[in-house]
């Protein structure tokens, strides 16, 4: 950050002791009595010089090619009287557990319709390192290849390879396990992404587009999932309980590049990202772990002050990308009310109407109550918050990759038009949030018979959900 500024600073200085410069020169030239041709001639090449400097310093762009939605196979089809039943075969759940985890089912904003993989329908679960890899590959080499598919490039072609997978770093790596699947080239950029939970997949779209700036002509996947079965819990601690029955299976895989004749093929471009962090604060940092239970059971905990401190994050992240992407006028009346509020306590801060700016919202998927929340805090409508809440009711909470299954159903319901503007927020344990801001490129239509929602996406919005 120090860097940055002081960059910054030079950059601004530099740029003020040319402006003097130049004023300089034409003033010698004016107290020299030159003819007007020299004037000319001076201007003429200065304004070449600045448009030069124009089209050189211009970033690059960074566009979206397209995504694949991972949709499990019926026989990983778990409804709540299956897991009920599964769970209370498993030895280690007592009864107040198991009434526990009925009663979370039946209020999380799930159907019967979500999935969870093989090796937690055993009885008892299977959770060690080679059904944690089979999960692993099941779930990602389908997005990797049906995505690869739709864009006709090879998996030689990636220059680029982001993984995050919050729970599960097994050692060679993911990343390395996709590299080897595929035979992808020696000098190909690998990264892992591990513990940053719900918010890694906005956060991975913020690396690949930093990594993209430096590198000319590449081509980035991202790959976004959550391995379940290293994340059971079999001990009876309430609040490490919950991720048993709120995550379900679900991955994603994006194409990034920055070759320029992309654009027309692409479906959107990255418009602006916005990380927040609050890890230096102990109570967020504390809010969301993984640890051993008084038996020594591994699990992750969810305290009860959660939900409030992800609503800090959350506001903050909000606020950093309300001033780059709102309007003159909705910021003007944000700062009057800002204002105002330092005279008049009680009078409340003006909420900015971000659909002047933004067509479209995905939303972290953590529950009906964190959704409808979010949605009061933005102004945002039922429709507004339609693609979360039935994201939530079919495929359940699916960690990172949420987001994308959100923005698969609004393309399904052909609602993204060119020029729209898409905003995916993710917010995750750490505590951290991450904003990605899309503009869609091209008219998106016939994609209800593709992608996770073929062949039901008719049947939403349903009620009451």
């Amino acid at each position: 950050m120090l860097s940055d500024h002081l960059h910054s600073t030079l950059y601004e200085t530099l740029k003020f002791l040319i402006l003097i410069l130049v004023t300089a020169i034409e003033a010698f030239l004016i107290h020299q009595r030159f003819k007007p041709i020299c004037h000319f001639f001076y201007f003429t090449c200065l304004a070449i010089i600045l448009l030069l400097q124009f089209y050189l310093s211009k970033p690059s762009v960074t566009y979206l090619v397209d995504f694949s939605c991972y949709k499990p196979p019926c026989f990983c089809r778990v409804p709540f009287s299956s897991f009920l039943e599964n769970s209370s075969l498993v030895e280690t759940f007592d009864s107040e557990s198991m009434a526990f985890m009925s009663k979370v089912l039946t209020c999380s904003g799930q159907s019967e319709e979500t999935y969870l993989p093989p090796a937690l329908q055993y009885i008892p679960p299977k959770t060690n390192q080679q059904e944690s890899i089979k999960e692993a590959q099941m779930v990602l080499f389908p997005v990797i290849e049906n995505l690869l598919s739709k864009v006709q490039i090879s998996p030689q072609d990636i220059d680029i390879l982001i993984i995050n997978c919050s729970g599960f770093c097994p050692s060679p790596s993911l990343s390395s396990i996709i590299i080897n699947k595929y035979s992808m080239k020696s000098d190909i950029k690998n990264f892992n992404l591990s513990g940053m939970g719900c918010s890694a997949s906005a956060l991975a779209i913020d690396m690949a587009q930093a990594l993209l700036k430096t590198q000319k002509d590449s081509d980035a996947l991202v790959l976004s999932t959550e391995i379940l079965s290293t994340g059971w819990y079999s001990g009876n601690e309430k609040p490490k309980l919950l991720l048993n029955c709120l995550f379900r299976m679900g991955s994603v895989a994006v194409l990034l590049t920055n070759k320029k004749q992309a654009k027309r093929s692409s479906k959107y471009k990255v418009v602006r990202t916005v990380r927040t962090n609050k890890a230096f604060d102990d109570k967020a940092y504390n809010s969301g772990m993984r640890e051993e239970d008084s038996n020594g059971k591994l699990g992750v905990t969810l305290n009860r002050d959660l939900l409030q401190i992800a609503g800090e994050t959350l506001r903050a992240n909000i606020t950093s990308l309300s001033f780059k992407i709102l309007p003159f006028r909705e910021l003007f009346w944000l700062g009057v009310s800002v204002i105002k509020k330092g005279f008049i306590k009680n009078s409340c801060i003006y909420v900015p109407n971000f659909k002047a700016a933004v067509q479209h919202f995905c939303l972290p998927v953590s529950g009906r109550p964190v959704i409808r929340e979010i949605a009061k805090n933005l102004k945002l409508g039922e429709r507004d918050i339609e693609a979360a809440l039935m994201t939530l009711h079919r495929f359940g909470n699916q960690s990172s990759s949420s987001l994308w299954y959100e923005l698969a159903y609004m393309e399904a319901k052909e609602r993204v038009k060119k020029g729209d503007k898409v905003w995916l927020i993710g917010a995750g344990t750490g505590s951290k949030c991450g904003s990605v801001i899309l503009q869609c490129l091209r008219p998106i239509v016939r994609e209800s018979n593709k992608g996770p929602w073929a062949g039901c996406v008719e049947e939403y919005p349903v009620m009451n959900s």
